[in-house]
Order: C-alpha cells, then structure tokens, then sequence
C-alpha cells in the first residue's frame, strides 16, 4: 500500500482516543488497516483540560495503530465535539463580474469565504461554513448551481461555530504528538458519514452520537445537513450516577454497566441480584439489576429528552420538516440494552442502532464495525475525501501550469517571428541606400568623365 494513499482519523474522545489508518479499496469501498486505542486521560466533556495526558494518549494510540498496519503516520483529521460548539444559520451572496460565463467552484469558494469571514462574538472561530441551497439571480432551491449562468449567486448557511482556545488546544496535542493536522471536523458529522445512507439524508433523519463526555446530534433533510447540536451529558454521567446511586467505586460501576445495564427496568426481575467484591477485605456488595436499570434509566430518559427538545427547535413537527427516517443512534453509548425501545418511547420516531458498515470493505471485523467506532471510520472518510479533493486542485494547477509554459513559450516564439518579420525591412533598407548612394557615385563619375 502506497503511503501518500492513506488516510488517518484521529477521535479524540472522553473516555478513548482512537488512532485509525484506512485506505480506499478497488471497489470505492474504505479498507481498514490499522487501529490504535488508548484511554483517554486528558480529555473532560469533549474539551482537552490536561495537555500533558492527552498527548501521552495520542502517542500511545498513535504506536498501537502504526504497529498493528505496519505504516508511519505522518497527518490526522481530528473531530472535535464539546459544549462550546454552537450552530448558526447564516445567508449571504456574491455578485459575479461575468455574468455570461457558468458559474463554477470557484464562485462557490468566494462565496463561502465571504462567509468564513463573519465576526463572531470573542474567542470565537468558524470551523464548518456548510452550504445548504442555493438563489441564482432570484431562483431558489437549487442544489448544484455550478454550470448555471447568473450574475448573483446567494445560499444559505450552516455555520458550525466553536471557542478558539480549545480548537488551539486540540491543535497543540497534535503537533506536539509529532503529527501534522490536516483538517478538523465536527464529530457528529464525521458519524453521520459513517452511519447514515443517502436515502435516509434524503427523507430526513436525526443521528445521536452518544460518547462518553459528550452526545452529538446531526439532523439531515433533503440530503442536506439542517442542524447539530452537541450536548454536554453522555455515558459518564450514567456510570457515575450507578457509581453514587449503589455506593461502589468507578470501575465496577463502569463493568456493571456494560455487562448488567438495562435502559427499561421492567426488563428486570426483583430476585435478579448481582454481587459486588468489596474492598480490601470488607463485605461484597449485593445490587438488584431493577435498582441499577433504575439508576441508568433516570440518566438517559434525561439525555434523551434533551435531544428531542433540539429535534424539536428544528422543527421537526412542521409536516415539511418531518423526519421519516426517524432517529439513529450510535456510539458507545447505543450499546446499552433496550435504549432503542426506550428512544422510540419518549420521541415515537422509528428508531435504529447505527454500524458504520455502510462504506467499510466487506472483509473488516465486527469490532471495526462497532457503533463506538463510526467517529473514527467518519473521520477516515473525511481525510480520503480531503486528499481526493487536494489531488484533483494539484492536478488541475499542474495542468494549467503545463498550459501557461505552453502559452508562454508560444508568445516568445511569436514575439520572436514578429521581430524578425519587423527587422528584414530595415535590412532590405539599408540595402536600398547603399544601392541609391552607390548609383549616385557612379552617375557622379560619369558626368565628370565627360
């Protein structure tokens, strides 16, 4: 494998930093070649608050990837989540200079630097700038403006929007890991490439991305990206809620969860008992799994009431903006039993756990397959992406630069035959004058002969 031809997506989460190397195979498909785990130690809601500790977790998950592939690792595309990210919806347009030339993608650019450009409260920066349709000279809903005649293109915006400190910070970890960052991405859109199909981008779907510090929401419509959101509670304040609510210390609350846990305590029988080891000789602890599905079901009927009053503010209830994909649930968190009963229940939208095995080659293991990994394969996808798109941009500059030689070297020739054409009547000239003075002379001698 080719090392310019692989890409690397580096998921800085609250409880895992994951290091994955991918490349696209012959069929289109992303092949996964390596992957790099490490605990995240660094990292609190989704926001680095320890530099130190996150760049001990990236290296070491950065090694684990690099050993496990057998390839060097030199750029990453980062997601970034957090409670700082906020959305915006913006509008803005250009005025072409020709109006008789097609609109094409560099009109797009200028447009969508001009909005890159808008000033944001302070400690504030731009990381997303989404178009979502398009007005040329008045005509709106267009989806693809490019090869349109207009004089002015409009759109409108989704601008994702987060605190510069932290996007520093994340950059920082990074470069200091001895990586190169290559770009950074919202994670909920990162896992809704992973996860979502285009037909359910189309009907209109919601993708929950609950982590461990954070979940994310993305909502789709018209294969357009609408709204996201990140909200500050994920499965860390279900482990610490079991952690408080049963008296036991984090790790065991953690392994309860995953093994034990239940988002619908009607599941659960009253007999059904789970013993705890105590600690450094004390008693073991006996819990009833009604209690701890109690406990995880306060947490997450909370979680998800928050996602459903951001559905709502989309405005999901209007009958145009309806979502009839529903609900897509993924991340480490859409591993707890029943939480997808208990999402259709509070919100009545079909609901599904997203694997993000819609892109992955077909020979790739169930744990890359796993809803905890769709950030990392998304941001994969991402970084492919990125690099297709600066191959085509160098190809294409490459051309012109190839074509301005061309032009160049023609113009000299040209210039070269002009002056030449320019230059023979002065020698013909010249000629002509000696020729003339010449004759003179000689009439001259004749007329004093005689």
């Amino acid at each position: 494998m080719e090392q310019k031809n692989i890409a690397v997506g580096l998921d800085i989460g609250t409880t895992k930093i994951v290091a994955m190397i991918g490349a696209k195979n012959d069929y289109g498909k992303v092949e996964i070649l390596g992957i790099g785990k490490s605990k995240s130690l660094g990292v609190h809601r989704g926001v680095v608050n320890n530099i130190t500790q996150t760049i001990q977790s990236i290296q070491q998950a950065v090694q684990e990837a690099e050993t496990s592939s057998g390839l060097k690792i030199e750029d990453v595309v980062v997601g970034i989540a957090g409670q700082h990210i906020r959305s915006l919806q913006h509008s803005d347009y250009i005025t072409r200079h020709n109006s008789d030339e097609v609109i094409d993608e560099d009109d797009i650019d200028r447009l969508c630097n001009q909005v890159h450009k808008l000033v944001m409260l302070p400690g504030e920066e731009i990381i997303h700038v989404l178009p979502q349709d398009f007005k040329v000279d008045g005509q709106a809903e267009i989806k693809e403006p490019i090869g349109m005649y207009g004089g002015r293109l409009e759109a409108n915006f989704h601008v994702v929007v987060g605190q510069v400190a932290s996007i520093k910070n994340i950059g920082r970890c990074v470069k200091s890991s001895g990586l190169e960052l290559s770009g950074i991405t919202l994670e909920p859109l990162a896992s809704a490439n992973a996860v979502l199909s285009q037909e359910e981008k189309e009907a209109g779907v919601a993708l929950i991305d609950i982590g461990g510090g954070t979940t994310d929401l993305a909502i789709f419509k018209d294969g357009i990206i609408r709204h996201t959101a990140v909200i500050p509670f994920g499965g860390n304040v279900i482990t610490e809620d079991i952690k408080e609510g049963c008296s036991i210390i984090e790790k065991q609350a953690e392994l309860l969860k995953i093994k034990f846990g239940s988002a619908w305590p009607g599941e659960n029988k009253d007999n059904e008992i789970v013993s705890i080891p105590g600690l450094r000789g004390r008693e073991p602890k006996e819990i009833t799994l009604k209690n701890l599905s109690k406990i995880i079901h306060a947490r997450v009927v909370e979680i998800v009431e928050q996602v459903y009053l951001e559905i709502k503010n989309y405005g999901h209830e209007d009958q145009k903006k309806k979502l009839i994909a529903g609900i897509v649930l993924t991340g480490g968190g859409a591993q707890l039993q029943h939480l997808k009963q208990l999402v259709e229940y509070i919100t009545g939208m079909d609901t599904r756990i997203g694997y993000p095995n819609e892109h992955l080659a077909g020979d790739s293991d169930s744990e890359t397959t796993s809803p905890l990994y769709a950030t990392a394969v998304g941001l994969v996808m991402n970084s492919i992406e990125s690099k297709k798109r600066a191959k085509i941009l160098s190809e294409q500059e490459k051309i012109e630069e190839k074509q301005n030689r061309i032009l160049a070297s023609e113009k000299i020739e040209n210039e070269a035959e002009i002056s030449e054409e320019i230059e023979e009547p002065k020698v013909q000239k010249q000629g002509k004058r000696f020729f003339d003075k010449w004759a003179e002379k000689f009439k001259d001698f004749l007329d004093n002969a005689e």
